[in-house]
């Protein structure tokens, strides 16, 4: 096997698709650095373990010496992505994209070498056009090709507005491969009609074309298609490392090995051998779970976080020892709304979902059920407050 067949076969594994592959390893073939795209648009301030993903998938380039390039979006935020989305998206202002830029600098960090990473702002190239380029990049691509995307078909069918300005989103993301004569784009499946988009201004513009690289959506903590914030389904980069080792234990025991696969780039062969460990009782799922949670955290975190979120989980939910849980300070008195205390405890990022986890039996206060959304409750310190399996909280 060549050493170009090698590094295929590496970027190969956890991958989605790669379009297509054979021009991937005639360019890996020259032996010469490949210049390697992704563009981040910020239009929130957190990243989570979904973002990860195509994160580590380009620090396999990178510690391949290509030269990577990501690309902030600036212009394209102002836009909005309409990806998957059933209306307009809100416009940002500057002062959030500039907001939101600086923390994806602070956790990108955690993943890619900073030594090793050119960052572009697509303003750059994009403010710059005129409106006479503008018109004439408009010319390579047709309407219909536009509105063959999933989400613009959809929201068609359903006499759903689509505003002109989201038509250009695709266009303007295939513009930055052209400015930055990208070899390889990478993204996740969601995002796979704006890569190829690139692909196809290249081509109608006379350069060479990109090669496409997917990798998969990454299931949210509840097993739900996709991790977002807004599902309430994440796990930051940004969170604390407990937390974070926390809800890795708090998925399926049949999700655990998709994770692990995708953030810990665990070979088919290795997982299998696992997963017969498990069947056979060589080795008990609460451990093995327990050992992926702990990677994971050390990895995108660090190994002594990963060792002491760990220690601290086997004595709040193995051994009951509540002496160690996360102690947070709240005002003790009567008649204080649970709704309230739960929102202090930023144990629910709305009034909404509150009520849902006080409805769904997943809040206890010193072992007793709380149900009752309007309840008014006392808070002595001392006081132990669980929100669902893994969040348990000492009041002070």
């Amino acid at each position: 096997m060549t050493s170009a067949e090698k590094t295929l076969q590496l970027i190969s594994q956890s991958a989605h698709s790669i379009i297509p592959e054979p021009e991937l390893l005639k360019k890996l073939e020259r032996n010469e650095p490949l210049t390697i795209k992704l563009g981040m648009d910020p239009t929130a301030p957190d990243l989570h373990l979904g973002h990860a993903v195509v994160l580590a998938k380009l620090r396999q380039f990178q510690d391949l010496n290509h030269h990577i390039i990501l690309i902030i979006g600036d212009f394209t935020a102002r836009i909005g992505d309409p990806s998957g989305r059933s209306k307009t998206r809100p416009p940002l202002s500057d002062e959030q994209i500039t907001f939101n830029t600086k923390t994806y600098f602070d956790q990108v960090k955690k993943i890619l070498d900073p030594k090793k990473l050119t960052v572009r702002y697509n303003s750059e190239w994009l403010d710059a056009l005129s409106i006479k380029e503008m018109i004439k990049l408009c010319s390579h691509i047709t309407v219909a090709r536009l509105i063959e995307r999933n989400d613009f078909h959809t929201r068609l069918q359903n006499n759903q507005p689509i505003s002109f300005h989201e038509l250009l989103y695709p266009l303007f993301q295939g513009y930055d491969s052209v400015v930055l004569k990208a070899d390889v784009e990478l993204g996740g499946t969601d995002q796979t009609f704006n890569l190829l988009m690139g692909r196809h201004l290249q081509e109608q513009l006379g350069h060479e074309p990109q090669v496409i690289i997917t990798t998969p959506l990454l299931e949210g903590i509840d097993g739900g298609p996709k991790m977002s914030k807004s599902l309430n389904n994440a796990i930051g980069l940004s969170d604390p490392a407990d937390q974070a080792y926390g809800k890795l234990m708090s998925i399926s025991d049949t999700l655990m090995w998709h994770y692990a696969a995708l953030l810990l780039l665990l070979s088919p062969t290795k997982i299998a051998s696992l997963q017969e460990q498990v069947t056979n009782g060589a080795a008990h799922p609460m451990e093995v779970k327990k050992t992926i949670a702990h990677d994971i955290v050390a990895k995108f975190w660090s190994a002594t976080e990963a060792s002491s979120a760990q220690q601290q989980f086997e004595a709040l939910f193995q051994r009951h020892d509540y002496s160690q849980a996360q102690e947070v300070e709240l005002a003790s008195g009567p008649n204080q709304k649970i709704i309230d205390v739960l929102r202090a405890l930023n144990a629910a990022p709305s009034n909404a979902e509150a009520r849902r986890l006080v409805e769904a039996g997943a809040v206890h206060l010193d072992n007793e059920k709380v149900t009752d959304p309007k309840a008014l409750i006392t808070i002595t310190s001392g006081m132990i407050i669980k929100v669902g399996k893994h969040r348990i909280y000492k009041i002070k």
